[in-house]
């Protein structure tokens, strides 16, 4: 049995399918991409191992245990990085300590959480609140917490996505560095394939929605510690990226629907002003129109 395991896991909000029939398997230790468009329903099939919802039908399992709820064995780094603002880097990190490891003394909580800290580079500015950092510098606090619950598998949605292009590069190679010291298994969701490929042991396709289900893995064969610059020359990252790519276009099927509208014009008629109003003018005439017009959208 695989480390985390999903079998035709389904989801839908209010009758609408997002995922459909989702089989996935993962291995210990593993690094995984999940790539997909905008509203496809990425972030619903992370949320759904995060266990922080749950499935209309199949059934999620980490290390055989099957997922309900949320747990501290699943860490997740959410996009919009969701720390205290009142509280410090370090306090950020410390708070997740002291909800895991409440027995700890507070020598040992103090060492892990420094450890951590320091594994993303903000040893520097643990005393600094949220609003004293750059939004790479909050995706870092956002990493460290995660990583200090000591997690059995690490989750990140997005982490990425609302960030420039240097401070994104620059956090995937943190992220590539970090996951090489600690060697947690991986669940990233992105919608950039390139980023997927740099950093993944596989790279799988999340079709167009609705009722989006996973495509093909594709097993990534660069070996690390990866050259950014050296992989855009790579003859197997250009046809990795050429078959994600082709796939995630292909299953987005344009459909044509037809609307009809009924528009309903007020149609004042025009009254003549040459003629004298009598003194107890009515409102101006007015015939209810009903107008029918077909709009095809795409």
């Amino acid at each position: 049995m695989s480390f985390l395991e999903l079998e035709n896991v389904s989801k839908a909000f209010g009758g609408s399918p997002v995922l459909k029939d989702i089989n996935l398997s993962i291995e210990k230790g593993e690094f995984v991409a999940i790539v997909g468009f905008s509203g496809a329903g990425k972030t619903t099939l992370i949320s759904l191992v995060a266990g922080l919802l749950r499935p209309d039908a199949g059934t999620l399992r980490l290390n055989g245990l099957e997922i309900t709820e949320p747990g501290p064995d699943r860490g997740i780094v959410f996009q919009n990085y969701s720390l205290l603002p009142w509280l410090t880097v370090f306090e950020n990190v410390r708070l997740a300590v002291d909800q895991v490891n409440p027995n700890w003394s507070a020598a040992k909580k103090q060492q892990h959480v420094e450890k951590y800290v320091a594994m993303v580079n903000l040893t520097p500015a643990r005393d600094k609140k949220p609003g004293e950092l750059s939004g790479g510098m909050r995706q870092r606090v956002s990493v460290a917490r995660a990583l200090a619950m000591n997690p059995q598998i690490l989750l990140l949605d997005e982490p990425l996505s609302a960030l420039d292009a240097l401070t994104r590069s620059t956090l995937q190679d943190e992220i590539s560095r970090i996951w090489q010291e600690d060697q947690k298994t991986v669940v990233l969701i992105t919608n950039d394939p390139d980023e997927g490929i740099y950093l993944a042991d596989r790279i799988i396709p999340l079709t167009a929605g609705p009722e989006a289900t996973l495509g093909p893995s594709f097993k990534i064969e660069i070996p690390r510690p990866r050259d950014r610059k050296a992989i855009n020359h790579d003859p197997h990252f250009k046809q990795l990226r050429r078959e994600v790519v082709d796939f995630m276009l292909n299953s987005r099927h344009e459909t044509h629907t037809s609307i009809v509208r009924r528009l309903v014009l007020p149609d004042i008629e025009p009254e003549d002003l040459s003629r004298p109003r009598p003194m107890l003018a009515g409102r101006p005439r007015r015939r209810a129109e009903i107008k029918e017009e077909t709009v095809e959208v795409t």
